[in-house]
């Protein structure tokens, strides 16, 4: 909910602050703005939940907390990748890999209840999916609107 949240408010704000710069409505550069703060926030989480993220990463892969570090620097590149130009389409392709990729690591978090905030296995559970799984959608359909077909 909370990388939700940091992606339509740095949205609508970066919205505003282009309309009253440009004078236009730049939806896709408001886009790629708010989702990259949003990766951006998210990759901290890669470093403050370590250790509740690494029981996220199926057992056959080895040298998960490494895995969890990488995957907070894919974010983080990322982000620079949504707002330098020359990047836009690739990164965005990548994105939505990527995306997809993290969503099974999620699927696979709540059918073992896992809080990865605490490292419990406390979570909601399956539950979770009703609201996560149209989120995910969300996040892909944005970045294939605001980094692909802008």
């Amino acid at each position: 909910m909370k990388p939700l949240i940091v992606l339509l408010s740095v949205f609508i704000v970066s919205l505003l602050i282009l309309k009253m710069i440009y004078g236009v409505d730049d939806f896709p550069r408001a886009g790629r703005i708010g989702m990259a703060f949003m990766l951006v926030f998210t990759a901290m989480g890669h470093f403050i939940f370590t250790e509740g993220m690494t029981l996220m990463i199926p057992s056959p892969i080895p040298f998960k907390r490494e895995v969890v570090y990488l995957t907070a620097v894919i974010e983080i590149m990322a982000a620079i990748g949504l707002l330098i130009p020359k990047f836009v389409t690739t990164t965005g392709w990548f994105l939505i890999i990527f995306l997809l990729v993290i969503f099974m690591a999620n699927v696979q978090a709540s059918f073992k209840y896992l809080n990865y905030e605490t490292g419990n296995f406390n979570g909601a559970g399956p539950a979770y999916l009703w609201f996560r799984a149209p989120v995910q959608l969300l996040y892909i359909v944005w970045v294939y609107l605001s980094a692909i077909r802008f």
